[in-house]
């Protein structure tokens, strides 16, 4: 195996963590560790976490760091190699056989290929990070045919040939957890579990990405949100819904709408589910800090 000591100017696991920062991604070192040595051994990223947490977020600020276009594959139950790979566009194959008439012409070129995330990935793997994203949501067999293409990176197309890359792309993948992934597809990767941050850092990520928040709008949601995320929700907000409901109640805030109603008007930025909504509604005095219900 060979291992990278740099990757594209990038040293150590610090040098990572602040490039992500750069890439408006604020890291934690057990992060920042893991996707290093993911890119210094050549192997694929493997993140787990709860919905919300940044797994996706993640993969596309590595992509910025290197520069690399995210080829995204959302994989969903009863994915196949076709979603994945290829299809061949039959309409314009068709259209193609009509007008030439009786002079032959190729309807396995490039210009009636419809391209895939994984066989994007293996064109252009200098250029492209491959994000296999919510891999716990396709079935058995699927992941089986995954566990092979990242043993070899290379794919049989019957009609023109087989293509293999001419390095490894970067890969991560996300999972979770919605089912327990194979062991083998495990032991290929470098593997990371993201919680949700602490609230120290959701607040800086609060400020880094909604430029019209106050510090202490900043921490009153993260505050609400880590008491929101103690609930038995079907769908606690996530990191995302974090930043977005900082934004909405300063917008409401803005136009003349009082703290803390600001919070309440704006709360179905951060829950977005009805069973949760009616299940709070007389609690949101407890989580928003100075709210009479």
């Amino acid at each position: 195996m060979a291992v990278q000591a740099s990757i594209s100017g990038i040293s150590g696991p610090a040098d990572l963590q602040n490039a992500l920062q750069d890439a408006q991604y604020l890291a934690d070192d057990g992060l920042a560790t893991a996707a290093y040595l993911a890119l210094a051994l050549g192997k694929p990223l493997l993140l787990e976490g709860a919905p919300g947490v940044g797994k996706t977020e993640a993969a596309k600020a590595i992509g910025a760091v290197f520069s690399r276009q995210v080829s995204r594959l959302q994989c969903f139950e009863g994915i196949d190699a076709a979603a994945a790979i290829y299809e061949w566009n039959y309409p314009r194959q068709m259209l193609a056989i009509r007008q030439a008439g009786e002079e032959f012409v190729n309807i396995y070129g490039d210009e009636f290929l419809l391209e895939r995330p994984l066989l994007r990935a293996l064109r252009t793997p200098s250029d492209t990070l491959l994000l296999i994203d919510e891999i716990d949501r396709s079935d058995h067999e699927f992941e089986a045919f995954l566990l092979e293409f990242l043993s070899d990176f290379t794919i049989s197309i019957p009609e023109t040939g087989t293509v293999r890359a001419s390095q490894h792309p970067i890969v991560v993948l996300t999972s979770n957890r919605t089912r327990d992934l194979h062991e083998a597809l495990r032991r290929r990767c470098v593997y990371h579990w993201i919680n949700y941050p602490d609230p120290a850092l959701e607040a800086q990520i609060v400020m880094a990405r909604a430029s019209t928040v106050a510090q202490t709008t900043a921490d009153a949601v993260v505050s609400a949100v880590n008491r929101l995320r103690q609930e038995p929700l079907a769908k606690p907000p996530g990191v995302a819904e974090t930043v977005e409901w900082a934004e909405a109640a300063t917008l409401l805030n803005t136009q003349g709408n009082p703290w803390p109603d600001a919070f309440l008007r704006s709360i179905g930025v951060a829950l977005k589910d009805h069973d949760d909504l009616t299940y709070m509604q007389p609690n949101l005095g407890s989580v928003i800090p100075g709210m009479a219900v």
